[in-house]
């Protein structure tokens, strides 16, 4: 059940797309703007029991409608959980910007392309050279593939099926929405649920980065993230990147990139250390052919996962 739920659900989302500002995001979205409102007071321990809460609120319904047309129907129970796969996954949700933004350098129009991606990454981008347009789209296609795709199939193959698969995305959803905004940075309201999706995708994320390296360049890959994820504050991010762009052969990621997330100085000793890195790290920089090269290494992993799910529910059903 759980490898058709997730077939039917992509098939679904390729025909219609889920728009991401549709009405269930925005109740959600709204759900957790009244939690912040109701409980943060400026203690960590206000944000660890609003998250409790909000997950409790989300996840049980589903679980128990779940488990309740499991007993019922199984046709029943399986419509619900292609319904849930439909509503966690977002395959398509943006990928109309990364190819119109494919499209428009290849067309050589740069205005529109960093127009475009300036809509999607809510980044200045006045001024931007083609290549570093290339760069950022690319890491935010890797980043968002994994987090609303690779981490949704993770966790709804755990026991609670749909309901893990909900957490995940809203666990996703908090660790942003409670510490990235203006005004909730250094919050300390936000504080446990950026540390709890750290430890929810802490498996997920580096089994994207094993299946990127699988279906792409394996050694530089695995070289790649063993020696350079640290530059990332976001570990995670680091991760999905530097395999990533070892598996194409392309260097993702600034020079100036790390651990602290503080841009490095420029100066003489900076810039050497910045070639020598440059050409430690393996792969060439990215162009507007590393954008194919992202939709091809994306679909192959997707690919992967299919059939080790395949492969997992033939084994569960013959024993």
């Amino acid at each position: 059940m759980t490898f058709l739920s997730i077939l039917c659900a992509l098939l679904i989302e390729q025909l219609k797309p889920l728009r991401a500002d549709n009405m269930i995001y925005a109740e959600i979205k709204s759900f957790a703007m009244r939690m912040e409102g109701w409980f943060n007071a400026g203690n960590p321990s206000d944000g660890r029991l609003g998250w409790f809460l909000m997950m409790a609120a989300l996840m049980a319904p589903t679980a128990l409608i779940y488990w309740g047309l499991l007993h019922f129907n199984v046709f029943a129970a399986f419509a619900w959980n292609v319904l849930i796969v439909y509503l966690t996954l977002g395959f398509r949700h943006y990928s109309h910007y990364f190819t119109s933004i494919q499209m428009a350098l290849n067309a050589g129009d740069e205005p529109a392309a960093r127009a475009l991606l300036a809509e999607w990454t809510r980044i200045d981008t006045v001024g931007m050279e083609p290549t570093e347009i290339a760069r950022i789209a690319v890491e935010k296609s890797l980043v968002t593939t994994h987090r609303n795709v690779f981490g949704v199939f993770f966790w709804f193959l755990m026991p609670l099926g749909p309901a893990c698969a909900v957490m995940y995305r809203v666990a996703e959803y908090l660790a942003r929405a409670w510490n990235e905004p203006e005004h909730m940075r250094n919050e300390a309201f936000g504080q446990f649920a950026a540390r709890a999706f750290y430890w929810i995708d802490w498996l997920p994320v580096r089994l994207t980065a094993v299946a990127f390296a699988v279906v792409g360049n394996f050694e530089d890959a695995i070289y790649a993230w063993r020696n350079f994820a640290h530059r990332w504050a976001d570990e995670a991010k680091g991760i999905i990147l530097t395999a990533g762009g070892g598996a194409m052969g392309v260097r993702l990621g600034t020079p100036e990139e790390n651990a602290s997330g503080v841009a490095l100085p420029i100066d003489a000793a900076t810039v050497d250390s910045m070639d020598t890195e440059a050409e430690v790290l393996p792969g060439v920089e990215p162009n507007v052919r590393a954008l194919q090269s992202t939709v091809g290494l994306v679909w192959r992993a997707l690919l992967l996962w299919m059939m080790l799910l395949l492969l997992l529910s033939g084994a569960v059903w013959l024993g």
